[in-house]
């Protein structure tokens, strides 16, 4: 009726797990007090002021990483899709004179200020400075709207052209979310 196992039964040889979650089970003590930990909420104000810190310190924590690294999903809503990251790309891969404007105002504005003999060269200058900015805009718009409808051929762009030209104008370290891309590097076909 019962059975011994023999001494020469085969054992069963199932694969050593390698890895594992990498810390010891909590007791069940620990593991209630933990989550009447999470789940006990805040009594007075103070406390709740202290929680809504702590929630608004993490989300900040998220948003600001993702303007460094370029995450989509802790992105705002102005910077998170397929076509915005690729308008960034773009812009980012070309060098624009409309980069260079902020630094060419406090130049003129100096220049101007300095002699009268000199103003009449800074406001040519700056009106020049101005036509070449506006030409340079208008010929990053093409290429972007040819690029799009190539990459994202149903979808509409409503939007994207400003999207663009802001980012443009920006001082090219001021920018957010962070560059991801280097001047003159290929784009890929493929943004999804």
């Amino acid at each position: 009726m019962f059975r011994r196992k023999s001494e020469s039964a085969v054992v069963d040889e199932s694969p050593v797990k390698e890895s594992g979650k990498g810390r010891p089970t909590p007791s069940r003590k620990e593991a209630e007090a933990a989550r009447l930990a999470r789940a006990r909420t805040p009594r007075t104000r103070k406390e709740q002021q202290a929680a809504a810190r702590g929630t608004r310190y993490e989300s900040s924590q998220k948003l600001r990483q993702a303007m460094k690294t370029g995450d989509d999903r802790y992105l705002p809503a102005r910077d998170k899709g397929p076509m915005r990251r690729f308008t960034r790309d773009y812009v980012d891969s070309r060098f624009t004179i409309a980069e260079l404007i902020l630094p060419l105002l406090v130049v003129t504005m100096v220049l101007g200020y300095s002699s009268s003999e000199l103003a009449w060269f800074a406001n040519a200058f700056m009106t020049l400075m101005l036509l070449a900015v506006v030409g340079n805009l208008i010929w990053l718009r093409f290429g972007l709207r040819r690029e799009l409808k190539k990459r994202f051929p149903d979808n509409t762009y409503q939007g994207l052209t400003y999207y663009a030209v802001v980012r443009a104008v920006q001082l090219r370290f001021l920018r957010m979310p962070k560059s991801q891309v280097r001047i003159g590097q290929q784009l890929p076909d493929v943004y999804r």
